[in-house]
């Protein structure tokens, strides 16, 4: 277990304390980037929990044991909110979370189904998402919910083992994948893709040339990373807990994983462009 860590004792300055965020691996990073955009002088801490991951081919109530866990871990190293970014925890736990620490603001990712019924102009969104997500009785709640007021016909795409080739860094497999699920949502129509999990817009670039090489033009891709900053903006503002800039004292940005330290220092080196201190943390079985 970690000792001491120099933002727990905010007890005096509750709007000194850090933010905490989590996933089941590297995907919540294209949640913290617009995170650290909207909230430039917030504390943050992230966890990745790549040593349990992937969530998707868990059942709901492990998923649920391991989010306690972490949010547990994350509100002793002093969080004062917590952001679930990662779709299948959010789908699997954010209601237990939300029971279990009713004071606490806490954010979950769900994915974009409103917003793909704004910009589609066919009528039809594909929906990428691990099987888990688009099995969810809140997303399928969401997806007829706005079915049914719009018209909107979603096309659920589950992704099988993009998550993993994403969090290894393999190229070549995760446009193999891309293409698999990809072209038959083109192919039905789709004008509009939501990207369901957080891990997907860390492959956007990988996304748009498989779009480009199928000769689709002109398809919207939603991404929920920046109304997921706007909504924490708002909960912290309404608890008077923002943060505001102080001389001398940057914010910070400490990691936490339950796997490899060095593979998540250099993907915030890459994905973020910024040299941040990890550490490894065991959160037990669940």
């Amino acid at each position: 277990m970690l000792g001491y860590h120099p933002l727990m004792n905010t007890q005096a300055h509750p709007n000194d304390a850090p933010i905490g965020i989590f996933d089941s691996g590297l995907g919540g990073l294209s949640v913290l980037r617009h995170i650290r955009a909207q909230l430039p002088h917030e504390h943050l801490l992230y966890v990745a929990d790549s040593g349990f991951a992937p969530y998707g081919d868990k059942s709901e109530d492990v998923i649920g044991g391991r989010s306690l866990a972490i949010a547990r871990f994350l509100i002793a190293q002093g969080a004062k909110a917590l952001v679930v970014a990662c779709n299948t925890a959010t789908i699997s736990a954010v209601k237990l979370l939300r029971a279990t620490f009713p004071e606490m603001p806490i954010v979950g990712v769900e994915p974009g189904l409103k917003p793909a019924a704004g910009a589609t102009r066919s009528g039809k969104v594909g929906v990428l998402a691990t099987e888990r997500t688009l099995a969810g009785a809140k997303f399928l709640a969401l997806r007829d919910q706005v079915s049914a007021a719009t018209g909107t016909a979603f096309l659920l795409q589950p992704c099988r083992g993009l998550v993993d080739q994403i969090e290894l860094g393999n190229a070549e497999a995760t446009n193999t994948l891309l293409r698999r699920y990809i072209a038959p949502l083109l192919e039905q129509g789709a004008d509009t893709l939501v990207l369901g999990c957080t891990h997907y817009p860390l492959v956007r670039a990988a996304i748009e040339g498989v779009i480009a090489a199928t000769g689709a033009r002109d398809v919207t891709l939603v991404d929920t990373g920046d109304a997921v900053a706007r909504q924490l903006v708002r909960l912290l503002d309404a608890g008077k807990l923002l943060r505001r800039e102080q001389a001398g004292e940057p914010a910070r940005l400490d990691g936490y994983t339950s796997a490899s330290a060095a593979a998540l220092a250099a993907a915030f080196n890459t994905l973020v462009g910024i040299d941040v201190p990890v550490h490894e943390v065991d959160f037990g079985a669940t």
